[in-house]
């Protein structure tokens, strides 16, 4: 009997503690740290020195993306290490009995999981949790819908629930509106009435209500002390920081609006509520450094879609990710690709550059690895264990999917139901409607300016081929044709449409 137990004991001292931080809605372009070969001029808008120092001692990779471009798909696939294509939630959700995909004139969303990600499904949560770990959320959650046992992450893995439940965003991110709808009406409108509890309402903060304090802010405390308690239990922890900025509504944290003078109303706003991410993550990681941690944490900076441009954002429409293409719901790399940054002692090289590319759910089989634990057999993983990446920019040669067969509110370049493909260099796009492709070289062409599947056709047999692999392998289901209330076929049409 002693040598398992010694084992358990040796796994027990090295699990490492492990602290993702994944920012709603932040684009490629929305940080200081440089994602594309050289600085731009929208890095030096934004100011994230934690970010910086966070890169400086880890590992930047510049061709990291989300699962999708819209948030609940990719927040389940964090936790699942699936692809939104086999866990179906292809959407963001809300309630429970509602479809939130928007209206498109001639096809529609097919039956997906509009309930979202629910207690029966395995998560990288719960695994940690059953691995010994203290499993800590907090902050937007938006894994599960309203009405559904899957709203509360604490049904999903979670020891500690702070502020998550089924909405996507928050009302106010003021105190002093009480992070409500209410508040935020009385504050512009004393007179108004101001109705009674909104779905966007942040849950569980009460004792902020009333305090000149901003969201990002509180929900740091509330990390900070529920990391504290997870110390003082000598629990290896996992903390899943998830702030509900920058998602709208553009709110300025307004102590910290001096810095940016220079820029219009909207987008000084904006710089404020990254800073404001960017203190809440200096503040986590001076923590750990506080408890002795740092040395025995991996931790992972990274967002859930590409940055909004498509409305609600200052200056022109669909150009706040340049050069990326457009932005958040779009199937093109503004909507995608996103900023990561991975900090893993004994692995990542201090202040290394990688090009491989990576996609949200390969973080759950490899911080899995990490801990000790694995996904069970029954339960098919489609991310890859990050691990020889990290070390020896290994280039694992797989189709990289988005699927997302849903019109999202807002209109724009690639905002439309859409499934895309990437392997290697090539990147091919199939609109729903028609339907119709697109194909780049992405070595070439990260902008998605030159839309050449004209002159490469085998490629895009080639790349169909793989959809077709991946559809048959996953269950991926096209959007419904309302004439003849049959799927999209995943074909090769006559003729290509540019952009």
């Amino acid at each position: 009997m002693l040598a398992p137990i010694l084992t358990l004991c040796l796994l027990a001292t090295s699990q490492p503690n492990i602290v993702i931080v994944m920012v709603d809605d932040l684009g490629w372009q929305d940080v200081s740290v440089p994602m594309h070969e050289s600085r731009t001029p929208l890095n030096d808008q934004w100011h994230t020195p934690a970010l910086e120092g966070l890169a400086s001692q880890g590992t930047v990779l510049t061709n990291g993306y989300a699962a999708a471009p819209v948030c609940t798909p990719t927040r389940v696939s964090l936790m699942t290490g699936q692809m939104p294509c086999r866990h179906n939630i292809t959407y963001w959700t809300l309630h429970h009995d509602r479809d939130t995909s928007r209206n498109h004139p001639r096809i529609k969303a097919p039956d997906w999981a509009k309930e979202g990600l629910q207690p029966d499904t395995p998560t990288l949560a719960a695994l940690l949790k059953d691995a010994g770990y203290r499993t800590i959320h907090c902050g937007k959650a938006h894994f599960g819908a309203h009405g559904t046992p899957g709203s509360d992450p604490m049904t999903l893995g979670f020891d500690v629930n702070i502020a998550g439940h089924g909405s996507g965003g928050p009302a106010s991110f003021y105190g002093t509106h009480n992070f409500s709808a209410a508040g935020r009406k009385r504050a512009n409108n004393p007179n108004a009435d101001p109705g009674g509890k909104s779905v966007w309402d942040i849950p569980g903060l009460e004792k902020y209500h009333g305090q000149d304090i901003y969201l990002t802010e509180a929900l740091c405390n509330e990390a900070i002390e529920a990391l504290d308690q997870a110390v003082a239990e000598d629990k290896p922890v996992f903390l899943h920081f998830a702030p509900y900025a920058v998602h709208v509504p553009i709110m300025a944290n307004r102590p910290l609006l001096g810095r940016y003078d220079g820029l219009q109303p909207k987008e000084a706003a904006y710089a404020t509520m990254i800073e404001s991410v960017d203190q809440a993550l200096g503040r986590i990681l001076e923590r750990l450094d506080h408890h002795g941690l740092a040395d025995n944490t991996i931790v992972v900076f990274t967002s859930d879609n590409g940055g909004l441009s498509a409305h609600a954002r200052g200056g022109e429409p669909h150009t706040h990710n340049a050069p990326l293409k457009s932005g958040k719901g779009s199937s093109y790399e503004g909507g995608t690709r996103v900023p990561w940054v991975i900090r893993w002692p004994g692995v990542t090289e201090a202040g290394a550059r990688i090009d491989t590319p990576v996609i949200t759910q390969d973080l759950a089989p490899t911080l899995a690895r990490a801990a000790g634990t694995a996904f069970p057999p029954t339960h098919p993983i489609d991310g890859v264990d990050l691990r020889s990446v990290l070390e020896s920019e290994a280039n694992p040669d797989r189709p990289l999917v988005w699927h997302q067969p849903h019109q999202w509110g807002a209109s724009g370049p690639g905002i439309e139901p859409f499934t895309a493909i990437r392997v290697g260099r090539w990147k091919l796009l199939l609109y729903h409607d028609g339907p119709s492709v697109e194909l780049y070289d992405l070595s070439e062409d990260i902008s998605e300016a030159h839309n050449v599947a004209q002159d490469h056709p085998e490629q895009v047999e080639l790349l169909l081929e793989h959809l077709r692999r991946v559809a048959a392998g996953t269950g991926l289901q096209m959007s419904i044709d309302k004439a003849t209330g049959a799927p999209v076929a995943i074909s090769n049409p006559a003729q290509s449409t540019e952009p």
